[in-house]
């Protein structure tokens, strides 16, 4: 029997989370053809993997990366860590779909994360609105593969705009249709964004009416909840467990930065409760996002981004934020910035805001971060990114999250800026080195697995995340004893190493270390 492409030799981990084997996998057209041992057959292009580890591709679950088609097609952040799917349309506030003003002012927002004005400043972007158009347009022109999330709040402002009531009947029976639209088009599920405008208007009732509109196709509901602090942790939880119950639907809590000891036995009785809900998490103990949501009470932001840079730039605003600065929502002095949109305020980038704000005004305390905050927000069209420290977990908690059974990897990884949080390209690396060969939180086995089929059954692709005949032929082949992040703070754009070949659609984009010119990626659809 002859293939396009056999791997040879490999020490194969299927992401079933099941022992390891000795074998080949034969690629043919987009699919896996055959595993196993495979020494009579014959292909066109045969790679011996002796000593390399075969497996699935990986499935990033949550991150920003719904415009990298259009801006870094080949995407090596992602490759070289063998990722050959992301999740997108995340947090409630994303790209798609979105008619022309709500993709404007979703670009705008939140560009200090998404690279939306770059994406807007491109003079040949394309233009779509459905979920369709979207993926059609991801659809062999990007490196690797996009399924896609209908972020809540983008259906809330189409209907809605940036209203903060609650929505009539006639606006809830108009979203429900654009949920069930969205849904029919091969969208995974929806997402929501309780930090962001307008996603943070919406009640649980609301999204339990939105996610009923969904449960006849079987998505999924994932959120960044409101609260993940110790404080406010456990009642978050309850509303995402509720929701997932009235609404009958599957739940899914985003980067679980929280305390474990509080949050796993609070999900362990919502799970033993019949609550199908599981998380995603990333390997960090920093987060980060835009400037704006951390540093401005959520009063300021009322009205949407004009109304915001509106009140920033009137000094008697800005003398009334000064005791909101004196004791902000979190700690903001060793908050990093790792994006400033306009050319003059680049100079701060990667600086904390501490040592930027004195810089800028040469004075300390709060009033001159205060000063620094919305000084650079207005400059820069509130876009502006950060790297933000955590404080209410540690290492062992990020151990005791990977354990725990529902757990899947996401990197959120962000893109824009030039010192961007160095999970976007080093979370999938650092889970294989740093908590495999190093810190022994997982085997080898129970990595994959976790890095592939977890997350690609939990968003419904079910022909992804494993290493098996008739399976999309994603696959990567990776050195065990050399796969490493090199990213970190500092150096956030620094790419993963050990990684040897990645097939995207039976195409290699990675072949022996080296980025090839193939872009086989397919906005994929709920199976």
């Amino acid at each position: 029997m002859n293939f396009d492409i056999i791997l040879r030799n490999g020490k194969i981990i299927d992401g079933t989370g099941t022992p390891w084997f000795h074998g080949d996998v034969a690629l043919r057209g987009d699919k896996i053809a055959a595993v196993g041992n495979l020494s009579q057959a014959r292909a066109a292009q045969e790679l011996d993997c002796t000593g390399m580890v075969i497996s699935p591709g990986f499935v990033d679950t949550h991150v920003h990366g719904d415009l990298i088609p259009f801006l870094d097609p080949f995407h090596e952040a992602a490759i070289r860590q063998g990722i050959t799917t992301y999740v997108v349309g995340q947090d409630g506030v994303a790209p798609a779909p979105a008619s022309t003003k709500v993709l404007e002012y979703m670009c705008q927002y939140t560009a200090g994360f998404s690279c939306g004005k770059i994406f807007l400043e491109k003079k040949d972007r394309p233009h779509w609105q459905s979920i369709h158009e979207y993926l059609e347009l991801v659809t062999n022109n990007c490196a690797l593969n996009l399924a896609c999330l209908v972020p809540n709040g983008n259906i809330r402002m189409e209907v809605m705009g940036l209203e903060t009531r609650p929505p009539d009947a006639s606006e809830m029976n108009q979203m429900k249709k654009l949920i069930a639209r969205a849904m029919d088009e091969g969208a995974v599920g929806i997402s929501s964004g309780l930090d962001y405008i307008p996603s943070l208007y919406a009640s649980t009732s609301e999204l339990t009416e939105i996610c009923k509109a969904m449960a006849p196709y079987g998505g999924v509901y994932v959120t960044h909840m409101k609260r993940y602090d110790p404080e406010g942790l456990l009642a978050s939880m309850d509303d995402v467990h509720q929701i997932g119950r009235d609404a009958n639907v599957p739940v899914h809590i985003s980067h679980f930065n929280s305390k474990a000891e509080l949050a796993l036995p609070h999900l362990d009785k919502a799970r033993k409760s019949g609550v199908d809900v599981t998380f995603d998490l990333y390997c960090y103990l920093a987060g980060s996002t835009i400037l704006g949501m951390i540093a401005l009470p959520s009063e300021m932001q009322k009205g949407g981004r004009s109304a915001t840079l509106e009140r920033l730039s009137d000094k008697i605003v800005q003398k009334e934020l000064i005791p909101w600065f004196e004791s902000p929502r979190i700690p903001l002095e060793n908050v990093r910035l790792s994006y400033l949109a306009h050319p003059d305020w680049k100079i701060y980038e990667g600086m904390t805001l501490k040592d930027a704000a004195t810089q800028l005004t040469g004075s300390v305390g709060a009033a001159a971060i205060g000063e620094f905050v919305c000084k650079s927000l207005v400059q820069c069209g509130l876009a502006v990114g950060c790297v933000v420290p955590h404080r209410n977990r540690d290492e062992k908690d990020i151990d005791s999250f990977m354990r725990h059974e529902s757990m899947m990897a996401g990197s959120d990884g962000i893109y824009t800026g030039n010192f961007p949080h160095p999970r976007g390209y080093g979370c999938f690396a650092r889970y294989l080195g740093h908590h495999v060969r190093e810190a022994h939180t997982w085997g080898l086995e129970q990595a994959v697995q976790k890095l592939s089929w977890h997350g690609a059954r939990r968003h419904g692709l079910k022909d992804r995340g494993l290493c098996n005949p008739g399976y999309a032929a994603d696959v990567v082949v990776f050195d065990p004893t050399t796969i490493k992040d090199n990213a970190w703070y500092e150096t956030g754009k620094q790419p993963a190493s050990g990684m040897i070949h990645v097939f995207v659609n039976g195409k290699a984009v990675l072949l022996s270390g080296e980025r090839t010119k193939n872009l086989p990626g397919k906005g994929l659809r709920r199976l």
